[in-house]
């Protein structure tokens, strides 16, 4: 699992992330700048670092280096997360507490990205009318009029067939 980045490391991560292209020392330093005094070497080193450590891959142009990110802030903050979680001697519980720190927007956001690891077909399952649920009409009611498929040619979960084996 990835060790957080040093405060500096994630300064410099965060101009590479954010522009997404190759970058160079320079580049980096230049944006630093505006915000701390800093030396070229001290970029140079690392970058150098983070190549060693696998964020970055580096491609020589001239005498010069381009440096590029080798995942995204997103990866690397979604593997800083399992990482933690991981360590958790109760996962459920380190969960209800993550979540309770949570502001509205960023449980939207989890929502949201609940939904998109479901997939379509589980967005088509959760609306589907309530009168085409088992619970409510039985299975042979959950075809509808699209047949076995269902709503937009997605298809619904499979059931037994009651002719099998005969």
């Amino acid at each position: 699992m990835p060790r957080p980045l040093g405060e500096l490391e994630d300064a410099v991560m965060t101009r590479v992330w954010k522009w997404n292209r190759p970058v160079t020392v320079r580049e980096v330093l230049e944006d630093l700048q505006q915000d701390r005094s800093i030396a070229y070497t001290t970029v140079m080193t690392v970058l150098d670092n983070l190549h060693q450590k696998g964020w970055v891959r580096r491609e020589a142009e001239g005498r010069a280096y381009r440096y590029e990110a080798v995942s995204t802030r997103a990866a690397y903050s979604a593997a800083l997360m399992n990482d933690a979680w991981s360590q958790s001697d109760n996962p459920a519980a380190a969960l209800v507490a993550f979540f309770g720190m949570m502001s509205p927007e960023q449980r939207q956001a989890l929502s949201d990205a609940v939904r998109m690891v479901q997939g379509p077909q589980a967005q088509t399952l959760t609306t589907q009318e309530p009168e085409a649920s088992e619970d409510s009409a039985g299975p042979e009611a959950s075809e509808g009029p699209e047949g076995p498929q269902g709503p937009e040619g997605t298809e619904g979960p499979e059931e037994p067939d009651p002719d099998a084996g005969r």
